[in-house]
């Protein structure tokens, strides 16, 4: 379903971002590949209403790929099986790099890299289990040290498809720079497709292919008030304001269509990011704050783009 031979872009799985109305946008304007947002194993298994809205897919996502995220045995087994139920869903990803410490008491996310024998068995669990066409696991480094290459090999053994590698440690957090020469180091130790992550942006893109000569890059952070980078990375050229403001309207407009009325506030940190770098915009952000219906937020974009 993915094609790593022409060196597929990412969106990478952002909590709170990388909802339905964002992967759409995206889609329209570059990226080959969707991760929804991490969903909790324990969430799906219980089926909270909130996960359920948030597993769906947008119109554009094609493949489109689940990322859960847990540390127990047993309710991973329950998630993939509830996934396995969804027609719409192409993938499982399982999310081993979430380095938040809400994530890492539970044992789950990059608390996994500190215990590979655990790490192991849940990658086992989803991948027997998974009736997906794609079975991905997407990590960072290493907790404390960097040992990319023994988590990658773990991958490749238990028949993963493709892996997707955070340049940083869970230590780092989002500090320092990514390390793209460990992530070069695992690609060269394994031969199932790997997706550098971390600090990517329009400028670095060929030199993060070019040092870790990985099958495709995963952009996360860089994308958020940016939905445009996929379409500059892959045309090299910067996207007119004209363009740009088409695609924060049309983002607007896919969130009132998920959210409802609700959209109009939640788009509110978006168009915090968007409007970075622009005149004026502190009264711009100041103003979107106190706007709560949806056709008085339309014309305040309208006008301020």
């Amino acid at each position: 379903m993915i094609d790593f031979s022409k060196k597929p872009l990412f969106l990478a799985p952002m909590a709170g971002f990388s909802d339905l109305p964002f992967r759409n946008v995206v889609k329209k304007f570059g990226a080959d590949v969707t991760l929804s947002e991490m969903i909790s194993s324990n969430a799906l298994v219980y089926e909270s209403s909130k996960t359920l809205h948030m597993l769906k897919r947008a119109q554009l996502e094609s493949p489109y790929i689940v990322q859960i995220a847990g540390s127990d045995k047993e309710v991973i087994k329950k998630a993939v099986h509830i996934l396995n139920e969804m027609v719409f869903i192409d993938g499982i990803d399982f999310n081993c790099g979430c380095p938040v410490n809400k994530v890492v008491k539970q044992c789950a996310g990059s608390a996994l890299l500190e215990n590979l024998e655990l790490f192991k068995t849940l990658v086992g669990v989803i991948k027997e289990n998974n009736k997906k066409s794609l079975t991905s696991v997407k990590f960072r480094l290493g907790f404390n040290e960097k040992y990319p290459e023994k988590i990658a090999q773990i991958c490749q053994s238990l028949g993963v498809g493709f892996i997707s590698i955070h340049g940083r440690t869970r230590k780092q957090l989002y500090s320092g720079k990514a390390d793209y020469e460990s992530i070069a180091n695992a690609k060269a130790s394994v031969q199932i497709p790997v997706i550098a992550n971390g600090d990517i942006n329009a400028q670095n893109a060929n030199e993060v292919y070019n040092i870790t000569q990985c099958d495709g890059l995963m952009i996360g952070r860089a994308s958020i008030g940016n939905p445009w980078i996929f379409h500059e990375i892959k045309s090299g050229k910067k996207v007119d304001e004209n363009l740009k403001k088409e695609i924060i309207l049309t983002h607007f407009d896919e969130m009132i269509k998920h959210y409802k009325d609700q959209g109009v506030s939640i788009f509110r940190k978006h168009l915090h990011e968007y409007s970075k770098g622009y005149k004026d915009a502190s009264a711009f952000r100041d103003e979107i704050n106190h706007i709560t219906t949806v056709q008085k937020m339309r014309e305040t974009i309208q006008l301020f783009f």
